[in-house]
């Protein structure tokens, strides 16, 4: 068994997942796992820069995570860094700065390999499961892109693209209840990502729909009406496309207030989380999945497995 620690920074979040890892039984025991909105890719999408109080926001919760890796002595430490630090002019700077915390250097990862560790991830544990056909579609919804995964017992094909809640809050300027125009312009992305998926990822061939990442986490949350949010009981729910679609309309139609009062709802997705919401929704009415299987273990645990 091995203690490892694994960090995926992405555009809106940075996560921390400290582990026991034992490839022999297939088992991966958490012994610390957390999660931090720093907004690392504010303003990237229209300067192409990391902007300097978001990657101070980062560095903070890099210290953070660093003292707690010190105090569960894992032997091995990996930092992808994914879709707002690929984009950025000087994301030499960022590199700098986690090497210097952490004394591992942030591994910059291409699309495709960002969605071959998703899907290790989210598909591990669902092997041998007789009620989950397969292949599987994994879906992993980020701040800053979308990875697809269409795989069984191996990955067939994958790829990225750059639709995620955050580039698609500021682009179309979603602040309080979403308009007609916003709506239909924030879907047309979504479809026009989706025609470029479809040129190289078998959608169609997908039997079950396994989506990750906290806006798919937090649409089951709202979807099954929890009072706060209990990763044991989102984790592997199945949420039918409808009660999607009804959730996705309730934040479109909320103020900011509305949707910061929702039980279930990081403070740090607040403004994020209706963009999230129509790219799950879009994408279960364009693959015609009527429901989808919701994930807590997502790249975190592939990355953690990597190093097993």
């Amino acid at each position: 068994m091995t203690r490892v620690a694994a960090v995926d920074c992405g555009t809106n979040s940075i996560r921390l997942l400290v582990a026991d890892a034992d490839p022999a039984n297939g088992e991966l025991k958490d012994l610390e796992r957390r999660m931090e909105i720093v907004r690392l890719g504010q303003g990237v999408d229209r300067t192409g820069r990391l902007a300097p109080e978001a990657l101070e926001r980062t560095f903070a919760a890099c210290r953070d995570y660093a003292r707690a890796i010190e105090a569960h002595g894992a032997r091995h430490v990996r930092f992808v860094a994914t879709s707002a630090s690929r984009d950025a002019e000087n994301r030499d700077e960022f590199v700098r700065g986690v090497v210097d915390i952490l004394g591992a250097e942030p591994e910059v990862i291409t699309g495709d390999e960002e969605a071959q560790l998703s899907f290790t991830g989210a598909t591990k544990e669902l092997t041998g499961r007789a009620d989950l056909d397969k292949p599987y579609l994994v879906v992993d919804i980020g701040g800053g892109s979308t990875e697809f995964v269409v795989g069984d017992d191996s990955v067939r094909a994958a790829r990225s693209v750059d639709v995620g809640c955050v580039r698609l809050t500021e682009r179309h300027g979603i602040t309080g209840p979403v308009t007609a125009a916003q709506r239909e312009a924030m879907r047309a992305d979504v479809s026009a990502a989706l025609d470029e998926v479809e040129r190289s990822v078998p959608l169609a061939q997908a039997r079950t729909l396994v989506g990750l990442a906290g806006t798919v986490t937090t649409v089951a949350g709202i979807a099954l009406g929890l009072d706060a949010y209990e990763p044991s009981a989102i984790h592997h729910s199945r949420i039918p496309r409808e009660q999607v679609a009804d959730t996705v309309e309730r934040l479109l139609t909320s103020t900011h207030d509305e949707r910061a009062a929702i039980p279930v709802m990081h403070p740090g997705r607040v403004d994020v989380i209706a963009a999230g919401a129509v790219i799950l929704l879009v994408i279960m009415e364009r693959t015609g999945a009527e429901e989808v299987v919701v994930s807590e273990h997502d790249i975190l645990d592939g990355i953690a497995w990597s190093l097993g």
